[in-house]
């Protein structure tokens, strides 16, 4: 897979589907890797131009040791735009990716054509939950967290269903480097985006789960509040409903960008 390097930092990338389709960027979560989005390239793949990278300390990106900002990871995405020479692009971020593309909307509206914002919010958590997170992590490691992140990320039913699917993002987020983890939790915990994206003024699409302990519907609508506009839509899902309804989630993120797509709007 070919990679850039931003600010000395080495980040891996992947472009799939039709190189003369909409540019889709997509955005992972903290403790996952581009392949989070795995059910939306096949799905979406002969229709978009999908381009998807590992957040700066995740999978094949470089791990710098050090706190991260929500800056330094939009700044980030922009130099996969520009690696790939997309000028503007739909965004679609989950948890921390939906933090990076709010910064995207709020610092750089001339990149972004559209915003789906997944399972996050414009301050995810606290600054003490993060401060213990890092805390635990140092001390015990990434795979110590993974048995209980699965009971966030999915709902029961679903794991009990899909005990395969949730085993590879149980090893996923294992695998997750330690300072890499801990680099974007200071990102997520430093993050207050709450009167910033006010001035969001691209087509926004909210997608909640309504079993998120994470991000719960009530952060939707908090965004919505704050971004003229923005539509919300919640589905029957824990914090990773891009893959636990992954049909619906796809209709969804399909046919709100082919109504704000190029073709449309010029």
């Amino acid at each position: 897979m070919p990679q850039v390097v931003q600010s000395g930092c080495r980040l891996n990338y992947r472009v799939d589907g039709d190189p003369r389709g909409e540019p889709l960027l997509f955005s992972n979560s903290l403790g996952t890797t581009h392949e989070l989005w795995r059910p939306q390239v096949e799905a979406l793949s002969s229709s978009f131009r999908i381009i998807r990278y590992d957040t700066r300390g995740h999978g094949a990106s470089d791990a710098p040791r050090g706190e991260y900002t929500i800056e330094q990871l939009g700044l980030d995405a922009i130099a996969i735009l520009d690696a790939v020479g997309v000028e503007r692009a739909h965004v679609c971020g989950l948890s921390l990716g939906g933090l990076t593309a709010m910064w995207l909307g709020v610092n750089a509206p001339e990149r972004v054509r559209s915003l789906t914002l997944s399972s996050t919010a414009a301050r995810i958590g606290s600054i003490s939950m993060w401060t213990e997170r890092i805390a635990d992590v140092n001390a015990n490691g990434v795979a110590s967290l993974a048995d209980a992140a699965m009971g966030r990320w999915f709902t029961a039913g679903y794991r009990a269903a899909h005990a395969d699917v949730v085993s590879v993002y149980h090893r996923m987020l294992g695998a997750t480097p330690a300072d890499g983890y801990v680099g974007c939790c200071a990102a997520i915990r430093d993050a207050d985006l709450r009167e910033a994206i006010k001035s969001v003024a691209v087509p926004t699409l909210v997608i909640a789960g309504r079993e998120d302990p994470v991000t719960p519907p009530s952060d939707a609508e908090d965004m919505r509040a704050r971004i003229d506009g923005a539509r919300v839509e919640i589905l029957n899902a824990a914090h990773i409903a891009n893959v636990e309804q992954a049909q619906t989630y796809n209709d969804l993120l399909s046919s709100f960008i082919a109504k704000h797509s190029r073709s449309m709007n010029g």
